[in-house]
């Protein structure tokens, strides 16, 4: 099994919009399908709820890692963490990294979610399925946002 997801997009959009797309937590929650409680904090805890059919009973928590401008977002969180009876702070969470590359067509995204192989085994392989997938689609998320909203 492989230990990362990686995901590249080409966007037709600015790298400042799709900035502002990626780490105003507004715009974040509304192609993510989270309601967050507040802004992204460097080193801060993001909290919100789930808003995605199905999934409206998982808390949505990751820890904010770097925020530098139109470059890296990165935050750290655990994978495909839906069950509400498990406990998965004990866990050591995966990293998600956004990068932004200008294109002559708009702006190259590319999302890595990395560490799989830190997650506790009897998990591992759902929550890398899970994530795969789940990254699959908010690609498609994020690209119909910034084209309705540019």
């Amino acid at each position: 099994m492989n230990d990362r997801v990686e995901k590249r997009m080409d966007l037709k959009a600015s790298v400042s919009r799709v900035w502002r797309a990626l780490t105003d937590y507004r715009e974040f929650g509304e192609w993510f399908g989270v309601k967050l409680e507040g802004p992204f904090v460097p080193g801060e805890v993001s909290r919100g709820q789930i808003t995605h059919p199905g999934y409206e009973h998982v808390r949505w928590e990751a820890v904010v890692q770097k925020i530098e401008p139109e470059r890296p977002f990165s935050f750290t969180w655990h994978p495909y963490s839906v069950d509400p009876k498990v406990d998965y702070s004990k866990e050591t969470p995966t990293l998600v990294e956004f990068r932004l590359e200008k294109t002559t067509s708009g702006t190259l995204l590319v999302l890595t979610e990395s560490d799989f192989d830190k997650v506790p085994s009897d998990r591992r392989a759902e929550a890398f399925r899970m994530n795969e997938g789940g990254w699959t689609a908010q690609m498609k998320n994020i690209e119909k946002h910034v084209a309705k909203t540019s």
